[in-house]
């Protein structure tokens, strides 16, 4: 099997010796504008856009060059930094060019009628959007429309539909945190991380609560072992330690969502990030003390894009009980050692259950492959084949054709005693 490198940056920890040096960050020009009630002041550097401070960025990959052209007096380009029923906070260029200010705006019709069959479609936090002025005094604003998403984290939305509910657009770091108190859920972290790598964004997965655990090591081994190729990071938020790599992201430009269940940190670590300035120019998220049990007592229930005082943002999104793969959901990158050791398999489709010559299920017996990561590469894939077989009707007849031929196997077979 290929070796597969896993960056890691951690907080230094004496009991353990010298932490593993850093992997690849984002580089770009440290910015730091200063902040006012509401309002975010023009920045040092006269020449910056103020779209720009909002992550429009000409020259990054697969982003937006440039607003629609020619713009109208009435027109004008924002980003959403936080959603509401048919309508939206909208950060916009000041009239001055140069800072920014938050307006709400409704949606305009048309945009209800197309969200009505595309959820998908629905304004989300982070969303780049044509807003147009209704009326005389300049002061009420429409969202025309929903410029194309240059990436998205989509996760199932309730009820199984398959269309999946838009978590953050836009962003450039997909961030799974996942707390090292009181113990870590490897599953639930490799379902998040099938988010992020299917959104377009580069995954990342913080570890928090570093403090509160006398070594880290240990984790952070197993958790690289089940997120090949992603960098992971360690902080003791409440400590202001191991926060340098992600303020280094920041200071680039861009723009990271952080995602992870409940009591997980996330909340503190935004305050860390972000205070004393959120989206509306308000004070840091408030969120209690842990309890003995290690779980933080604070619930975020929207989404929401908070701008960072060296430049970017952090998009924080809900606690997620549950995450659900949608029609769009790839698991390639997610289970890369399995898929690679799947290649030395003796039958093209194995399916690493029975079959001799199964390269997977020699890397288990020889302990290069654990149970519970085969297990769980099972139970994604065939949840993630399920849920494209809702909208593929082939597809759909093949895996009804497939559980058949099954049990009439079964059927055949002679009786267990």
């Amino acid at each position: 099997m290929t070796s597969t490198h896993h960056p890691v940056r951690s907080i230094p920890d004496d009991r353990e010796g010298p932490g593993p040096g850093p992997g690849p960050g984002l580089e770009g020009p440290h910015r730091r504008p200063a902040r006012a009630a509401g309002r975010v002041a023009p920045h040092d550097d006269d020449a910056l856009p103020a779209l720009a401070r909002l992550g429009w960025d000409a020259d990054r990959p697969g982003t937006l060059t440039t607003p629609p052209e020619p713009l109208a007096p009435d027109v004008v380009v924002g980003r959403v930094c936080r959603a509401h029923l048919r309508a939206a906070d909208v950060l916009v260029p000041d009239d001055d060019g140069t800072s920014l200010r938050v307006l709400t705006a409704q949606w305009h019709p048309r945009l209800v009628r197309e969200t009505a069959s595309d959820p998908r479609a629905v304004p989300a936090a982070g969303d780049w959007v044509v807003l147009r002025r209704t009326d005389r005094e300049r002061t009420a604003f429409q969202i025309d429309a929903v410029l194309p998403r240059r990436t998205e984290v989509v996760r199932a939305e309730a009820g199984g539909t398959s269309h999946g509910q838009v978590l953050a657009a836009n962003v450039d770091v997909a961030a799974v945190v996942e707390g090292l108190v009181p113990d870590l859920d490897l599953g639930r972290l490799e379902r998040l991380l099938a988010l992020a790598w299917s959104s377009g964004a580069r995954p990342l997965v913080v570890l928090t609560k570093a403090d509160l655990v006398t070594g880290t090591r240990s984790a952070v081994a197993e958790v690289a072992a089940v997120a090949p190729g992603v960098e992971v990071v360690t902080v003791a938020t409440t400590l202001g330690r191991g926060l340098e790599p992600l303020r280094e992201i920041l200071a680039a430009g861009a723009t990271i969502a952080l995602l992870g269940a409940s009591g997980v940190g996330k909340s503190t670590l935004l305050n860390a990030l972000v205070a004393p300035t959120t989206a509306a120019g308000g004070g840091p998220m408030a969120t209690r003390s842990l309890g003995v049990e290690g779980k933080g007592r604070h619930t975020t229930v929207t989404r929401e894009l908070h701008l960072a005082p060296d430049g970017g943002a952090v998009l924080d999104t809900p606690g997620l009980r549950t995450v659900g793969l949608t029609a769009g959901t790839s698991l390639d990158e997610v289970f890369t050692d399995v898929t690679d050791l799947a290649g030395g398999c003796r039958f093209r489709d194995c399916t690493h259950r029975t079959e001799p010559g199964c390269a997977v299920l020699a890397a288990v017996a020889d302990g290069r492959l654990t149970a519970r990561r085969l297990e769980s590469h099972r139970k994604l894939e065939r949840e993630a084949m399920w849920v494209a077989a809702r909208t593929d009707q082939r597809l759909r007849a093949e895996l009804t054709d497939r559980w058949k031929q099954v049990a009439r196997s079964q059927r055949r077979s002679p009786k267990r005693r």
